[in-house]
């Protein structure tokens, strides 16, 4: 299958896999009897948009009515008959009609953007350096070619004795056969040659029989051309003695009388490095081992001095003890010979060793048809396989540096050593064996010449025919075809465990031939998709040369091959950006990117490799601007051209994003291409895409659109006109970006962060000024209720600072001094903050010494070094300001931080302190106000601003100062003196961890900035297999098997049970909690409790074996408590979800292994509330069916998130007056919550209703006997089974009303429970059961008749202790366990049976 067509597959079920791959249908073998289905409605409409390209799984699609009235469904839902007894429809979208389909499909969180958010580990693609060790460190050239011939034709050396016959041919020339000086002569010229066909642009000199001095001449003579290249000398002594055991060998004199030595230490400091010699001469060894002791000694000799190690290699022909052969089937130079003419020595020695030794005539071999250059003939194909096979030996035996140094430096170097392999193999037939320094493995027993054998075989077996018909068509070789077979085959079964694949460098060279080249492609993307060591390995091998080239071609078939290869090359190696702009490979991307015939998903991956091109390049930001890079993106953008529905494809949308914000990122040039192609509103559409990614993307590119104000190239005097519309644009940027603040993905929040720093350093003058016009005193103003602690440290002096955190009723201090500032500290101006806090004086008289009236005459004392923006609207910096401060409270603590640092930005820094609990309850509560000026009147309402009352981040303010100080009027302030704003300044204890380690006295501003992250944590997809489906391993889908047929045991049995036992408890815990347990919860499949406590403590108990596994606090800065605990993929590796009252929710994973827990994801489910509430007082509940979370509070309406895309899909309005106090989503009919009310009314709700609201009840009323409040609904949830219109409620007043909505007047049923004292209800998801816990420390159990099964007296001790009153109750999801949560901080659980089952 080629790799088109295999992505094309992949492709178009790409984002359904996690959704769907759930639905397999072998679950239709259980028992379908199991379980009594009665009207299952399962909405899994999320994924329609999620899968908008992907509507392939779905059963037949008809629509359906809910009992309680005509609801319009989705069209998107689908529905199949059940098979449980008939009775109603099951309402499903892409799973299978088995009994298996109203358990819960969805899964969330499952991405890789909640792998380690908050770590952070994710990288780019490599800086240069990092892994670009596969380039060759300094490519090389040889320049100059000495060849020296030391042959005396006719006069043999005394210490040779000759056999008859003997090997006689010098460069394939036998030099009786003409007069001795000719003879020498053309040997010497024919060697020229025969080197000039490996390295033809080199110098080559020839010294024929010299003297040491001609030498030392010709040595000098070539050093000196060379240069710093290097230098080859050829040295062949078959007339001279052999070398002596000194290292020297011989030449003549002038008379040729006599032979004179040379040392081999004087020829290399003539020719100095780099060098390479041959010698071809009997016990060459002897020389190199000269060489070794030389170099050992120069090197240890030079360590002192810090000089690099010398760059020589040698080839010698034997070792030091052997002889040359002299049989007559070999040249004389055989050593030569296969260094120089490696196809004919090769043939020549085969054909005496191979069948065809009869029936081929010899001579025919120097006739071979066709060019060694030429691939189509028969000569050209032999030295094409030659190359390959010694290619493969090397790369599968040679460690990895010494290849790249000897394979891929010089291409000179590399022809020699892959002949090299040739002669080893052919002179060890006659007993010798070549050396080499660096000294080479053995290799001529590799398998792969017996693939060369037989490729030589076929091609001489066509030789006779291709000579005697010139017409005769030339036959390939399979040889390529066979190797790449061979290589799918490692391809099916290795890994990065096994060893390599040895035909690598065979795939290399079929690139090079057209008719292979797109299998070639193909396999080799496969490969390199199996991970970045695949993509390290290719390119050690040399494949970059080969696919930079290949983007020359216009093959069209080629495009989605080589676009996929280079994308997984820049995943792993950013350093290729050089190359590709240098080579004009950046145009070959933006064709296919604008391309519309491809699809999304490979159009995104050209913006991928584009993306990093220009990252950090201005040459390549220069280029793609110049091909128009920034118009094609924004087109495709906006959508409406792509056949393919592109525009609907997250990924190719995130990465046209990042692209251009990579484009836009300090290029202002092409930010002003931008603002003119009306860039801010085209992304302020993708602001709301479901995709988190999408969404962070968008956000990045708009803040890479802000003006930082470091712009060196721009005149203060630039044309008003241009200005007036860059302000334009930046209102219009920022006002986009305001819109995010509240996203539910952390990945949005993150990048918003960075774009308000880069807001804050474009416009720091006017954010401190606002903060400085709400800073000045005001009557009735809140300023003098802050809950900040202001520092004050006057300039040259240093005075004691007191940290103050004032809670509503008690105030904290703590001494702490202050670090010698050489009279200089940031530059800022405080900020004013909303809400209504109470402050207490400090007991420092210091703090009497600054004063407010000098804030607005210093705010240009910063050092921000450029020209000063335009002001924009006021308000608009309010706004900026109070999405800073939201951010600086965020409940992740990495964005927190991000928004502390934008804080610091403009002169806001932090103490971060834990919230302590109040001590006191009656300290004194100075400048309380509860009315704001006109200037915070838009403030005071906005719960974004920080709120001292929430507990979280007290704040420091820093202010320069312009005049001597006089007497403050905000008691309990402090002022910081202030010259400069430079990080290295301030203190550790103070700003650095804010601002991280940048810290270096020199650094610009801009070293302040938070960078966005966004980039390269969306390149680790690229590294990872993006071929191969990620479907689940037969491990994971057994175990969910085993759990799902285990639920369907267990509801069978729940279903069955009475309940009447529920009262013998099989475990007690002591949470050891302060305040007792706030909210409890058991999971499904192992015998565990986790509970919660009101400082946010989370503890998980296993109840069998009695032990603690984890201790963890929510955050750091504890509010109003949990008030809810669920379990999100309850069926899978379940998450826990940590809903706070103050509407902050975390994700936690690992959470049962002792501290191995992980956050996935927090966010804000509540934005504002109630004028003249304290707090939210949060209530919240999970849907897994939906993918829902729904959340409400001290607000006027129902906030509905959708996990998957951790966005807010809608607020439902309350359509009440009074405010929810419990909420329940159901756990069968997705998108249905029920809440009941403070007033005591229910109602029921579901968000696919126009209205959201279905109806209204009022079951519990105020009764006169009774003090008023007591209605307030304390429990709500929908009865056990699957009837979406029946509803359990209980009041404080201790009545439980069941209700039916289809008969909305009155509850069918009323159960007096406890009188005035109801504290919680527990209603079972599968068993007919009702518990309620009162305050008087009872709990009941009831069931759906009313009746009541049992009473428990709650935690019965030996001693007659007080027992707190019922905190908490919840049932066990599949089984009769009630977990029972008091006052006391004990946790009790109780069991049907004695022993329950597993």
């Amino acid at each position: 299958m080629a790799l088109g067509d295999l992505m094309e597959s992949r492709f178009s079920r790409s984002h359904s896999v996690v959704s769907n791959h759930y639905s397999n249908s072998h679950h239709s073998n259980f028992n379908q009897s199991v379980v009594v289905v009665q009207d299952v409605v399962v909405d899994v409409n999320r994924d329609r948009d999620r899968d908008r390209d992907s509507s392939s799984d779905s059963v037949a699609g008809v629509q359906s009515q809910e009992n309680y009235g005509n609801v319009d469904r989705d069209d998107s839902e689908t529905v199949a008959s059940s098979t449980s007894g008939g009775v109603g429809n099951a309402v499903v979208t892409g799973i299978p009609a088995t009994s298996m389909a109203y358990l819960p499909q969805n899964i969330v969180f499952t991405e890789l953007r909640h792998e380690a958010f908050e770590a952070c580990t994710a990288s780019g693609p490599a800086e240069s350096g990092l892994v670009s060790k596969w380039r060759p460190k300094d490519r090389m050239k040889t320049g100059c070619v000495a060849l020296v011939l030391c042959l005396n034709i006719s006069v043999d050396p005394p210490d040779v004795i000759k056999i008859s016959p003997c090997a006689r041919m010098e460069c394939w020339i036998d030099p009786f056969s003409m007069a001795p000086q000719k003879a020498l002569e053309t040997i010497g010229k024919t060697l020229s040659f025969q080197y000039e066909r490996w390295q033809p642009k080199a110098k080559y000199k020839i010294q024929l029989d010299p003297t040491v001095e001609e030498v030392k001449k010709l040595c000098t003579t070539c050093r000196k051309y060379a240069k710093s290249e290097r230098v080859l000398f050829h040295y062949n002594g078959h007339g001279v003695p052999k070398p002596t055991s000194n290292g020297e060998i011989w030449f003549f004199n002038r008379s040729y009388t006599q032979y004179i030595p040379l040392p081999i230490s004087d020829l290399d400091s003539w020719l100095k490095t780099p060098s390479i010699y041959v010698f071809d001469c009997s016990a060459a060894g002897m020389i190199v081992n000269a060489f070794i002791e030389l170099q050992d000694w120069t090197s240890s000799s030079s360590s002192g001095s810090g000089t690099s190690p010398r760059d020589c290699i040698l080839l010698a022909a034997c070792e030091a003890h052997e002889t040359l052969p002299q049989s007559h089937e070999f040249p004389a130079d055989v050593f030569t010979s296969c260094l120089t003419t490696p196809i004919k020595i090769a043939l020549r020695w085969f054909c005496t060793r191979s069948l065809l030794h009869e029936s081929l005539d010899y001579s025919l071999i120097d006739r071979i048809p066709g060019r060694q250059t030429d691939r189509k003939t028969l000569l050209g194909e032999l030295n094409w396989i030659f190359t390959a096979v010694t290619d493969t030996i090397a790369w599968n035996v040679l460690p990895h540096d010494l290849f790249q140094r000897l394979f891929r430096q010089d291409l000179l170097v590399a022809s020699l050593f892959r002949n090299f392999l040739l002669a080893e193999r052919i002179m060890r037939s006659a007993n010798c064996s070549p050396v080499s320094y660096p000294m080479l493995p053995p290799t001529h027993q590799h398998h792969m010449w017996d693939a060369w054998d037989m490729a030589a075989e076929i091609c001489l077996s066509q030789l006779p025919t291709l000579l005697e018909d010139p017409n005769a068509e030339f036959q390939p070789s399979p040889f390529f075809t066979e190797q790449l077979t061979a290589f799918e085959v490692w391809l099916n079964h290795g890994s990065e465990h096994k060893k390599p694949p040895e035909q690598l460098p065979i795939v290399l060279q079929v690139l090079l031939s057209q008719c292979h080249r797109f299998r070639a492609l193909v396999l080799l993307g496969k490969f390199l998709d199996m991970g970045p060591w695949a993509v390290d390995l290719a390119l050690s091998v040399g494949i970059f040369p080969y696919v930079l080239k290949l983007l020359q071609t216009t093959t069209p078939e080629l495009r989605q091959i080589l676009v996929f290869i280079w994308t997984k090359i820049l995943a792993l190696d950013k350093s290729c950006q050089v190359d590709l702009v240098k080579d004009g490979g950046h145009t070959y991307f933006i064709r296919f990117l604008d391309s519309v015939e491809a699809y999304p998903e490979q159009r995104a991956m050209a913006a991928f490799v584009l993306t990093v091109i220009v990252d950090g390049h201005r040459k390549g930001q220069e280029a793609c601007i110049e091909a128009n890079l920034i118009h094609v993106c924004l087109k495709h953008l906006q959508g409406g051209s792509a056949p393919n529905d592109a525009q609907t494809e997250p990924l190719f949308l995130q990465w046209l994003c990042l692209c251009l914000g990579k484009l836009w990122e300090d290029f202002t040039e092409a930010q002003i291409i931008g603002l003119q192609s009306n860039a801010p509103t085209i992304f302020s559409v993708l602001l709301s895409e479901p995709q988190p990614e999408v969404r962070a993307s968008a956000v990045f590119a708009l803040g890479t659109l802000l003006d930082v104000g470091f712009d060196s190239s721009r005149e203060v005097g630039d044309d008003e006109r241009d200005d007036d519309e860059k302000v334009g644009a930046e209102i219009s940027i920022v006002k986009s970006l305001l819109n995010v603040v509240s996203d539910g993905s952390p990945l949005v929040r993150a990048e918003l962060a960075v774009a308000l720093a880069r807001f804050a350093f474009g416009h720091n003058r006017n954010l401190k000024s606002i903060a400085a016009a709400y800073w000045k005193p005001q009557p009735n103003s809140v300023l003098s209720s802050f809950p900040f602690a202001v520092r004050n440290s006057v300039s040259g002096y240093n005075t004691p600072t007191q940290y103050s955190q004032i809670g509503p009723l008690s105030r904290v201090g703590g001494e702490s001094q202050s670090a010698p500032r050489d009279g200089r500290v940031s530059s800022s101006s405080p900020l004013a903050a909303s809400s209504i806090m109470h402050g207490s004086p400090l007991s420092d008289d210091s703090s009497q010494h600054s004063d407010p009236g000098m804030l607005s005459d210093c705010i240009a004392n910063g050092t921000v070094n450029h020209s000063k923006p335009r002001q924009l609207d006021n308000g608009l910096y309010t706004q900026c300001v109070s999405a800073m401060c939201t951010l600086a409270k965020d409940p992740s603590p990495r964005i927190s931080s991000l928004g502390r640092r934008v804080l610091s930005i403009i002169g806001i820094e932090q103490v971060v302190t834990k919230s302590a609990k109040a001590t006191t309850t009656g300290s004194s509560r100075v400048g309380e106000s509860s009315t704001t000026t006109s200037s915070l009147a838009g403030l005071a309402r906005s719960s974004s601003w920080f709120d001292m009352n929430g507990g979280h981040l007290p704040l420091t303010f820093r202010t320069p100062p312009v005049s001597p100080p006089r007497p403050n009027y905000l008691t309990g302030m402090r002022r910081v003196c202030s010259l400069e704003f430079r990080p290295h300044l301030m203190d550790s204890g103070l700003a650095d961890p804010l601002l991280g380690s940048n810290g270096v006295p020199g650094l610009t501003d801009r070293s302040f900035l938070p960078q966005s992250t966004i980039y390269n944590w969306s390149c680790s997809h690229f590294s990872k297999p993006l071929l191969t489906p990620t479907d689940e391993t037969d491990e994971v889908a057994a175990k969910r098997e085993e759990r799902e047929r285990t639920v369907f045991e267990h509801i069978t049995k729940c279903q069955r049970s009475s309940g009447t036992n529920l009262h013998n408890p099989i475990a007690r815990w002591d949470t050891k909690f302060e305040s007792g347990a706030r909210t409890s919860l058991l999971q499904p499949f192992s015998p565990i409790v986790v509970a919660a406590d009101e400082g946010e403590c989370i503890r998980i108990w296993n109840y069998e074996e009695a032990t603690l596994l984890n201790s963890f606090n929510n955050h750091e800065f504890p509010d109003k408590g949990i008030s809810k605990l669920c379990l999100v993929n309850e069926l899978y590796e379940s998450l826990l979800l940590v809903a706070s009252s103050d509407g902050n929710v975390r994700i936690w994973k690992d959470y049962t292994s002792r501290g191995k827990q992980k956050l996935v994801t927090a966010f804000s489910s509540i934005h504002g509330h109630r004028p003249g509430v304290r707090n939210v007082s949060a209530v919240v509940d999970w849907q897994q069916q939906s993918g829902y979370m729904y959340a409400s509070g001290e607000i006027s309406s129902t906030n509905v998130w959708d996990l998957d895309k951790e966005q807010l899909l809608t607020s439902i309005p309350l359509a009440s007056d009074c405010t929810i106090s419990a909420l329940a989503a159901s756990q069968v009919h997705g998108g249905q919550y029920t809440a009941g009310f403070v007033d005591g009314s229910v109602r029921l709700y579901d968000i696919r209703t126009p209205e959201g609201l279905v109806c209204v009840t009022q079951p519990h009323t105020r009764r006169v006997e009774r003090a008023g409040g007591i209605e307030r609904v304390v429990g709500i949830g929908f009865q056990p089974g699957l009837d979406p219109a029946k509803i359990v409620s209980a009041s404080q007043a201790g009545d439980i009303q069941f209700l039916d909505i289809r008969n909305q007047s009155d509850a069918y049923l009323t159960i007096d429970a406890h009188r005035g004292s109801l504290t919680a209800l527990a209603i079972h998801r599968h068993a007919p059961l009702i518990a309620s816990g009162s305050a008087k420390q009872l709990i009941k159990v009831f069931n759906l008749e009313g009746e009541q099964l049992g009473t428990i007296r709650y935690s019965p001790t030996f001693m007659a202790q007080k027992i707190g009153s019922v905190s908490c109750l919840a049932f066990h999801p599949y089984q009769i366990l009630l977990a029972a949560g008091a006052a006391d901080a004990c946790v009790s659980i109780y069991a049907d049976e004695i022993s329950p089952p597993r």
